[in-house]
């Protein structure tokens, strides 16, 4: 009897367990016909979700809005109802069994924890460009390279630094290291779009005093933010599960909104975001309806692996929709770098989109991340994409990005710019370019209008030094710099040219221009943790002098920033 009232009393329990197994599904499918809320990670307030356009840009994966690996460009996908019904779910845009449905809101946000964390740097991809030599002039007189304004290794560098590390040796890229500072150079004329600048002077750390460092300095005219022009802005965000690490998405978020910020009404923003697949989280909309882009900027979140060319090609495709004729057009890609889903190399991404990339867009990529970062498909993107490459590893960095160099950061005033220099082989012996490893231009190449070279922003400065070696009591030119560029806007090309002379150099280093110390500061930095063979002998210790003197003479915060990652690099065992 006992028995029977045992087994009785577990059947009444399996029974309220099915029945409220029933309840939990029944509210779920419930829940399923609603609008989830959205959490917004920016101010943690729970708001409604943000509206889009039903069929061909709602999220994820309809009306051909979803892009795979593979895809050719109009090549339509099928609408998910039909995939599904023919069985078909490999292949169809959804993201495989076990991976999340990507969705227009998180369900289960990441926990606000602050971005600022150290991330191990391992696993980080870096290119090894050599290190340029010395030429004597009766082989070659002429040097020629294509212009650069990134400045991605050098704020990697500072992230290096920070966490009591030394940067890996290919990491170092010196052009960015200095082109990362202010110069202080004058602005061109109103009617000019560039001015060439040079100085130079003797080098403490040069093998003989026969040795000069000559800073070829170019400026590009400045743009009043007042007077820039409208912009249609299409965001690739990057939501693998890698961005999760050190909270690499929120940095991205809240990035992308310092930039929102600083925008026009009559501006646009798209937004596309990609793991396995890639879709549309928001279409072209105004910059005025800044809740609902600031809505689905975060409704993002980690989710599985990584398939940059599908974001790109799917990104390129909603700039094109949204291009403004003599206006502003920019993909901007945010990611950790690393792809592994589809074509994964910088060369085979962009053979895959090109043709999506018509002309007049041009490419950002903004790095972020310490570990598992592929910094050479990034930097490479940029370049074939005609844009820059930039790496944010804090806060300040995206303001010094997005908001004080907002035009510069948007605006293109010249295309495929590159310097020739042409070294007077009568008075000068040799001569070496420090950094621009990866930016040579072959000579005869100079005036061929078809080499792809260098963008230059509004307001941007572009700084290259060489290291010269003069004849003994040889006085005169030094060398002729030649500048050539293509506008923009009437794709005229265009070029200027000016000389140096012996007069014009500085008799000794402190009596030289405090920006020039500075650069041969960085650029002798960069060659120390490089391990350059030029940099040997000296030490990260024997720079502090010089450049603690540079704190006063510049009042400048990048530059007691830069003292303090000398004195906390020298201090690395």
């Amino acid at each position: 009897m006992k028995l029977k009232r045992i087994s009785i009393s577990i059947l009444l329990a399996t029974a309220l367990i099915i029945l409220l197994t029933g309840c939990n599904i029944l509210a779920s499918h419930q829940a399923d016909n609603t609008s989830p809320t959205v959490q917004n990670t920016r101010d943690n307030e729970v708001n409604t979700p943000w509206e889009i356009e039903p069929a061909d840009n709602s999220a994820p994966y309809s009306g051909g809005n979803a892009v795979e690996a593979g895809e050719s460009a109009g090549e339509p996908m099928l609408n998910p109802s039909i995939q599904a019904e023919k069985g078909d779910t490999m292949g169809s845009g959804f993201p495989m069994e076990g991976h999340p449905m990507p969705t227009t809101s998180p369900i289960d946000p990441p926990q606000i924890i602050p971005y600022n964390e150290d991330e191990e740097p391992k696993d980080m991809f870096f290119d090894n460009y050599q290190v340029n030599p010395f030429i004597d002039t009766e082989d070659d007189n002429l040097s020629t390279f294509a212009t650069d304004v990134d400045t991605g290794a050098y704020t990697i560098a500072r992230s290096y630094i920070n966490q009591g590390l030394l940067p890996p040796e290919d990491s170092v890229r010196i052009e960015e290291y200095i082109n990362f500072f202010p110069q202080g150079y004058a602005l061109p004329s109103a009617r000019d779009t560039f001015k060439i600048q040079m100085d130079g002077a003797p080098s403490p750390f040069t093998e003989t005093d026969r040795y000069d460092v000559i800073r070829i300095g170019i400026q590009g005219y400045d743009i009043p933010r007042s007077d820039r022009k409208d912009a249609a802005l299409t965001f690739v965000i990057d939501v693998s599960g890698s961005m999760g690490n050190g909270n690499r998405l929120e940095m991205v978020q809240d990035s992308l909104m310092l930039l929102v910020d600083q925008l026009n009404a009559s501006d646009t923003v798209g937004i596309v975001a990609y793991t396995d697949t890639a879709w549309v989280v928001l279409p072209p909309t105004s910059a005025r309806h800044v809740d609902e882009i600031e809505e689905a900027i975060y409704s993002l979140y980690p989710m599985a692996s990584t398939n940059a060319e599908a974001g790109l090609i799917l990104g390129y495709r909603e700039a094109n929709k949204a291009y403004i004729a003599n206006g502003i057009n920019r993909v901007v890609l945010c990611s950790d770098g690393v792809a592994n889903v589809g074509n994964t190399g910088p060369d085979s991404i962009w053979e895959s989109i090109a043709d999506y990339a018509s002309e007049g867009i041009n490419l950002t990529s903004v790095g972020v991340g310490m570990g598992n970062y592929d910094d050479v498909l990034m930097e490479q993107l940029a370049d074939q994409g005609n844009g820059f490459y930039a790496y944010v590893d804090s806060f300040d960095e995206a303001k010094r990005l997005f908001v004080y160099d907002l035009v510069s950061t948007l605006q293109v005033i010249a295309l495929d710019a590159k310097v020739q220099v042409e070294f007077n082989p009568e008075v000068v012996s040799r001569y070496r370019l420090i950094g621009f490893e990866n930016r040579s231009i072959a000579d005869e190449d100079f005036r061929n209008n078809q080499v792809d070279a260098a963008e230059i922003g509004a307001g941007h400065a572009v700084t290259a030094l060489y290291e010269v070696k003069l004849y003994s009591g040889e006085r005169g030119e030094i060398a002729t710099v030649h500048l050539r560029w293509q506008d923009p806007d009437t794709f005229r090309v265009e070029e200027i040219s000016q000389t140096f002379d012996t007069r014009d150099l500085e008799s000794s280093f402190h009596r030289a221009d405090p920006y020039f110390q500075l650069d041969v500061l960085v650029a002798e930095f960069g060659e120390i943790l490089r391990d350059s063979y030029w940099a040997e002998g000296n030490s990260l210790r024997d720079l502090l002098p010089y450049a603690e003197d540079l704190i006063d003479q510049l009042e400048n915060q990048e530059v007691v920033e830069f003292v303090q990652l000398l004195e906390n690099a020298s201090r690395v065992p």
